[in-house]
Formats: structure tokens, sequence, C-alpha cells
């Protein structure tokens, strides 16, 4: 090998990168790429698959179907279909859980109770943003429930009112938009905004059924039905209705929301103060015939 053909390959070594593992290279045409083929069907199916695995399932989900109450009454949904991301939802709270509210001073029997004393107690929540819009009071306790309260919730069985009742306490079934219950789970919060109280808009068409019903004991119902139908469940399930006008606590039994009020001894248009613990009340006759409407 002459001088010169040594001195030029060390050259092009000199010139040439190292051998390392990053540029190492297959020699080209080594490889073929394997090509996509047309699958088992030859591309007949375009993508949905065999026989229904593809498809768009258009069939009401069970436990959807208006005959089924008792699922619904159980876990708090209304019984009626809706679209599933739809429906009005009803959180289920127990005659038991209710109970043990009270027997701990959670709870305070000698007022009314609400939604807003039951999401104050801190142990339930609502969200309404999920389509929640208040609880439901289940059976579960029936048998050992003996507070005589004055209660108002959004959904309740049969069992449950004739439970309360045979007590001697009243329940109602009210219906609050969902505006309304962002000022009730959070009362304190609502009031340090210092904004109006706003007015309670009446229940949608497919619920004013409910609330007008007196053997649901609606909170839209009239009130001599409503009486007449405590009669009706007590021979129904075999007691004795309590006299409540006889009871020390009829006047707080009476106390009832008006259909637009939100809190109990306040009015919509008030403004409530908690800084300097005042109540503004509206003046305008604009303003005090909008929150009368």
């Amino acid at each position: 090998m002459s001088r010169n053909t040594v001195d030029k390959a060390l050259s092009m070594l000199r010139s040439l990168p190292r051998v390392a593992l990053n540029n190492i290279r297959d020699n080209p045409g080594s490889k073929m790429t394997q090509k996509r083929g047309r699958a088992q069907h030859g591309g007949d199916k375009h993508g949905a698959g065999n026989k229904g695995s593809g498809q768009r399932q258009n069939y009401m989900r069970l436990g959807y179907e208006t005959g089924n109450w008792p699922f619904y009454l159980r876990f708090g949904y209304e019984p009626y279909y809706k679209g599933h991301h739809l429906r009005r939802q009803y959180p289920p709270l127990t005659l038991f859980q209710l109970q043990m509210m009270i027997d701990t001073n959670r709870v305070d029997i000698s007022k009314p109770i609400d939604l807003v004393s039951i999401c104050n107690t801190g142990l339930f929540r609502l969200f309404p943003d999920q389509h929640q819009f208040g609880f439901n009071l289940t059976e579960e306790g029936a048998d050992i429930f003996q507070a005589k309260i004055n209660i108002e919730v959004q959904w309740a069985s049969e069992l449950v009112i004739s439970t309360i009742e045979r007590a001697g306490g009243v329940i109602t079934t009210a219906y609050y938009d969902q505006h309304s219950l962002q000022c009730m789970i959070n009362s304190k919060k609502f009031f340090e905004r210092g904004v109006p109280i706003p007015k309670r808009m009446i229940p949608p068409k497919d619920a004013i059924e409910y609330y007008t019903d007196p053997s649901k004991r609606g909170y839209l119902a009239d009130p001599e039905k409503i009486s007449h139908e405590r009669l009706v469940l007590a021979q129904k399930y075999g007691y004795e209705l309590p006299v409540i006008e006889k009871d020390s606590s009829y006047e707080m039994f009476l106390e009832r929301k008006d259909p637009r009020q939100i809190f109990y001894g306040l009015h919509p248009g008030w403004v409530v103060n908690l800084k300097d613990k005042v109540i503004l009340k509206p003046q305008d006759e604009e303003l005090l015939q909008y929150y009368n409407s």
C-alpha cells in the first residue's frame, strides 16, 4: 500500500464520526414496512365492527320505567322518566339519620326543620350543579322514629309521611329552584354578599302535579284536603291520628313558608346585613310589587 493511500485513509477516519449506538442505522432497503391490510371482511364494515358492536344504543335504561317507583323512592329519584342527565335528583336522608341528628342536638325541633337546617348540620351537602334539588326523606328507621317535628323536604314516600304524622308531627314537600338552593346550602355566605333575597320560582310543569297533591303533602295543595288525607292515611295504616291542636307546639306546627319564600322569617327582597346586624327592606313600589308577585 502506497504512502499516499495510507495518509488518505487516516485523514478520512479523522473526519468521519465515531461509531456509537446513536448513529447506527440499518442499510437502506434492508427492512420493509408492513402495510395495514383490508382486515377480515375486506373493508366492507367501514370500521363499524360486527353485528351491533358499533351501533348506537337507543334504548331506555333499566330503572327509568314509570312503574318502578320503589327504585326511585329508595335512591332519591323522581318516578317519571326524563333524560338521565337532566332528571332531577333528590339525595336520600333517612329517618334514622334524622332521629340521630335530633338526639345529638344537631337539629332544633322547637323550630321548623327545612333544607337550611339540614345543611347547617354539616353532615349533608347538596350540589345543585349536579341536578340535585333537595332531600328525599326515606323509610329506613321508620320503626324507631318518635320525634314531633315540623319538617319540609322535597320528596317523601307514603310510609315516611305516616311515620311523621303518627309521631304527632307534620310534613310538607316543597320545590326549590336551583338559584334558591344556592342561597340555602350556605346561607351565611349568601348573606355576606349583601344582595336581596330572591323569590322562589314555581315548580316546572312535570313537577307541579306532585307539589299540588294533598296526599303527597305538597306545599301548593289545599290545606283542607291535606287534613282529610291525614285522616285517610291514619285509617289505612291503622293508627290514631294525634290531635296537634292540643299540643304545646301547635303554633310551631302551623308555620309554613309562602310559595315565594326561601327562608323562615325572611321575605324576598330583604337584605340581611350580618356585620351591622340589621335587615334592610325595600321601600320602592316597583320592588315591592316585583317581590310580592
